[in-house]
């Protein structure tokens, strides 16, 4: 057991606290695997009827992923550590979509990249006043993993594209509001959901309904419109000319934040959204990442993104190809294309 991951039970619950605290319990493979492990073992143990998913202390619930250690790898050893990183936390992420017992996710506080990865399969999934939700993948050129390209295409509307693309922070009400989170429960009404849960593990939703607050006005609902029309074209170039066009403030502030992203993970993930829209199964998708993700490690613009963000923290990336424009259909078939064989994702077995 990772002491980076808290594994214990209560009653018929299992319990799964992160803990790392001091980086906001961003994912590193060994947790990825202790997590698994715990969640295999409880998968057919009828002692077990429910499983619980949360941080531990600190204002996170979960930052994303350990990505200055894959830009290492890109940079030091070809992209293993990277590839084996990503294909432990991708098995990680379809065993917890395709669990067969409900699984509460606790969003309270940053809830970023892996962290989305690890709530949004959930079963019921938790935000509160705390919680800071976003998929800002563009600022560090890569693109919106952790099956992000099965649940944002389908979030109502055009709202995956507008979280993809901006790379936008929502608050607890606007998770809730957009159907990312199932309950709105003040945060110190946390510790009695869960031992409710842990003592009546058959009434999940009860406890839940019964402790939820009612939701604030989601800022976001206010520009449901704007978002609806202005990130409705199928291109990088159609939502950038349609932002724009249009004379609002709001429209220049998001089209200053989708031209500062990576064009190049900007079209990945549009092209990522098209072909998942459609996707009937959840191992298809991840298959599809860890392709994009093994070649999107490797790119240029990856370890430039984490530099500017993380390591100088500049946060100015000179991105290559700097636009739109030149990024190139040859391009982006090649970060499409299959792996070799043997070094495709695989699923654990059933």
């Amino acid at each position: 057991m990772s002491e980076e991951v808290l594994i214990r039970w209560a009653g018929s619950v299992g319990h799964i606290s992160l803990n790392r605290p001091k980086a906001l319990h961003a994912l590193t493979q060994a947790m990825c695997e202790a997590i698994s492990a715990a969640l295999l073992a409880w998968r057919d143990d009828a002692a077990i009827e429910a499983v619980i998913l949360d941080h531990a202390e600190g204002r996170g619930f979960c930052a994303g992923g350990d990505v200055a250690m894959v830009r290492r790898s890109a940079l030091e050893d070809g992209g293993t550590a990277g590839r084996a990183f990503f294909h432990a936390e991708y098995r990680l992420n379809h065993l917890l979509f395709t669990y067969p017992k409900p699984v509460v996710a606790f969003m309270d506080g940053v809830t970023m990249g892996g962290g989305v990865g690890l709530a949004l399969p959930g079963r019921y999934r938790i935000a509160t006043e705390n919680t800071l939700f976003a998929m800002p993948e563009g600022a560090i050129g890569l693109f919106p993993d952790v099956g992000a390209g099965w649940y944002l295409p389908r979030l109502p509307g055009q709202i995956g594209k507008f979280l993809t693309l901006t790379g936008a922070r929502l608050d607890g009400a606007e998770c809730h509001w957009a159907g990312l989170a199932t309950h709105y429960l003040p945060s110190e009404k946390l510790a009695e959901a869960k031992q409710r849960i842990a003592e009546r593990p058959a009434s999940i939703e009860a406890a839940l309904n019964d402790l939820a607050a009612e939701v604030p006005p989601a800022r976001l609902a206010r520009n449901a419109e704007r978002i609806e029309r202005l990130f409705a074209p199928d291109t990088l170039e159609g939502i950038l000319d349609a932002l724009a066009s249009d004379p609002s403030e709001w429209a220049a502030k998001e089209l200053k934040a989708v031209a500062a992203k990576c064009p190049a993970t900007s079209k990945v993930a549009l092209r990522e959204f098209a072909e998942s829209a459609g996707k009937s199964d959840f191992a298809e998708e991840m298959a599809l990442e860890y392709r994009l993700a093994a070649r999107m490690i490797m790119r240029p613009d990856f370890a430039e993104g984490v530099r500017a963000v993380l390591v100088d923290k500049d946060n100015s990336p000179v991105w290559n190809p700097a636009t739109a424009q030149a990024v190139t259909q040859d391009s982006l078939d090649a970060i499409f294309a299959p792996l070799p064989l043997q070094e495709e994702w695989t699923p654990f077995p059933a």
